[in-house]
């Protein structure tokens, strides 16, 4: 099929969908005698988002009950289960957890139900900037703030120490290389052809003061690309010295966050990107038997580096929103369980028990929160600069586009890598390449 664009590709989603998913329209949730049920498609987890729905289930007192349906652990997985659905207006759908990147696409195709006007600022009221942003489409809230994601830069102290860097004030990724290089070790990052390495390309683009797309919301033959510019080739600068300098590791090109972990746990680990998780999974293998407790003492965490001097640190965003189903008709409800799911004491139980943090500002003051994540003020920092990936419902192209011109990361060329890699996303959203 040629190429052109995600909203290509929803509409084929749409066609395709509609014969087989019809029948599904008409078993909304209130079929039987009783409150309606809200069915809340939720990404795999270790069962939180189930106890909020029993939590939010027993608050409503009989106004609507909340069951969860177990969405695929992939995330284009979950998207496509979702547009199959939507698109033969399955009423059933009352609530989503969506990926903030799908949020754009499924706004732009009408899959989701308007955010009444009095709803709006209780639920964007005290959200990280980043989490607030991720929720907006064409200057409208269209979803709900559940949950946040940011990317530390983890290091380990005795490198940091030994390398006379200081790491309480903002550093550029050219001082976190420079100090791998002097201490011989690693900096661990996510460079595998998948969206892990999209999320780099596009942190490092926002850290030197670019965008991908300057108009991520307009119309495929009008959106302006920032990539070939000084900021997209200084983001080509520091993959392609990752890469030469030998301190990305001896795998970078098929690192991904657990690898990259596992990196930096080892004898030569010195510095890394990555998620909150991290912490809780290097406590565990702590308890486990498999982590000496000395790796674990000597985790320092810092915000995100800057990519050039003269531009401020843009961490990657990431997260859950909540999105409620253009089709179903217990709209104003799924919005009502959608507030009481995000309120922050249900964030904080969230955070505090499945490790994914927090979009409201407050949790991250809790004494039981910054006990179990002694980063958790950094977090929060992260997260007021965190700037979300590309909010276009052609992401997936943009993505796609992004991965396969950036790879391998030896090949990045800064004089060329990011004009190639901007014609190719031109060309794919035209319909004259295909990805």
């Amino acid at each position: 099929m040629a190429g052109g664009g995600r909203r290509t590709r929803t509409a084929a989603v749409a066609g395709m969908a509609a014969g087989a998913l019809a029948a599904l329209a008409a078993c909304g949730g209130d079929g039987e005698a009783g409150p309606p049920v809200l069915t809340w498609y939720i990404n795999p987890d270790n069962g939180g988002q189930a106890e909020l729905a029993q939590v939010c289930t027993d608050e409503a007192e009989g106004r609507y009950r909340i069951a969860t349906a177990l969405l695929p652990s992939d995330a284009d997985a979950q998207r496509e289960q979702l547009i199959r659905r939507l698109a033969a207006e399955d009423g059933s759908v009352a609530l989503m957890s969506i990926d903030p990147i799908f949020v754009p696409e499924f706004a732009e195709a009408g899959f989701l139900a308007p955010v009444p006007d009095d709803l709006r600022e209780e639920v964007t009221e005290g959200v990280v900037e980043s989490a607030v942003q991720a929720a907006t489409y064409q200057d409208e809230i269209v979803s709900v703030p559940f949950w946040a994601n940011t990317q530390l830069l983890w290091y380990r102290q005795s490198v940091a120490e030994e390398a006379g860097v200081d790491l309480e004030s903002a550093v550029t990724w050219e001082q976190v290389i420079e100090a791998a290089e002097q201490t011989d070790s690693t900096v661990a990052v996510q460079a595998r052809r998948y969206e892990g390495y999209a999320v780099l390309i596009q942190a490092l683009v926002a850290g030197a003061g670019g965008a991908v797309i300057e108009n991520p919301d307009d119309e495929a033959e009008n959106l302006e690309y920032g990539l070939d510019s000084d900021a997209g080739r200084a983001a080509s600068e520091v993959i392609a010295s990752l890469a030469s300098s030998g301190v990305g590791g001896p795998a970078l090109s098929s690192s991904d966050e657990t690898a990259a972990l596992s990196l930096f746990q080892g004898d030569r680990g010195g510095f890394m990107v990555n998620w909150p998780f991290v912490w809780r999974s290097s406590v565990d293998a702590v308890d486990a038997g498999s982590l000496d407790q000395a790796v674990v003492d000597d985790i320092g965490w810092a915000v995100y580096p800057a990519t050039t001097d003269d531009a401020e640190p843009a961490p990657p965003f990431g997260g859950i929103q909540l999105g409620v189903g253009a089709f179903t008709p217990d709209a104003d409800l799924a919005y009502e369980a959608a507030a009481c799911l995000s309120r922050p004491e249900n964030q904080r139980d969230y955070f505090l028990s499945s490790g994914n943090p927090a979009a409201a500002a407050e949790v991250y003051d809790d004494p039981e929160v910054q006990e179990q994540y002694p980063m958790a003020e950094t977090i929060r920092d992260s997260l007021e600069q965190a700037v979300p990936r590309v909010q276009t419902p052609y992401y997936g192209d943009v993505s796609t586009a992004l991965q396969r011109t950036f790879s391998p990361p030896e090949d990045v060329e800064p004089g060329s890598t990011p004009g190639r890699a901007t014609d190719l996303i031109r060309d794919v959203l035209a319909g004259e390449a295909l990805l």
